[in-house]
């Protein structure tokens, strides 16, 4: 009975982190296709982890294995490919059917774009921040100039001699 357990937990384990994987994959395909990923020179798989991350902390289920969770990665996954498929209209209706309504739809999409606004904002955040410090670093370390004597704006006037 223990043994037939554990097989059974580690075959859902390793169905869990394939469509962890998936999804992974899904959202790094995105993220090499987004503008603003190569002008902010961000490297994909990195926010791609960030996306992830965020996504996941607010999917349905509590950890990997969990099958809510799991059909939530399958689901991410679909809704990120869809114009990729032949069929889009029929896709997108079977993704209404599978996450339970438009609506809910709607809110994967939101959660999907909210995180990756987040992560946008974080990274640029910490690279003004990595920047600033560079500054200041630079600023800290440079050898004091003497600043120069302040000379008047305008020349002082003289007052005029008397004639002799």
């Amino acid at each position: 009975m223990n043994k037939f357990l554990l097989l059974s937990l580690s075959a859902l384990l390793l169905t869990g982190c394939a469509d962890k994987s998936k999804y992974e994959e899904a959202v790094l395909a995105q993220m090499q296709k987004e503008a603003d990923i190569k002008d902010y020179k961000i490297t994909p798989e990195y926010m791609t982890e960030c996306v992830v991350d965020r996504t996941t902390s607010n999917m349905p289920g509590i950890i990997g294995i969990d099958p809510k969770r799991l059909m939530a990665y399958r689901n991410y996954t679909k809704m990120l490919t869809l114009t990729e498929s032949e069929d889009p209209k029929k896709v997108l209706e079977e993704l209404r059917t599978d996450f339970g309504s438009a609506k809910d739809l709607a809110e994967a999409r939101t959660n999907y774009t909210e995180s990756l606004m987040e992560c946008y904002t974080a990274v640029i955040s910490k690279a003004e921040k990595i920047e600033q410090d560079k500054a200041a670093e630079a600023a800290s370390s440079a050898p004091a100039v003497a600043a120069p004597e302040a000379t008047p704006a305008v020349a002082p006037q003289t007052a005029p001699t008397p004639a002799q």
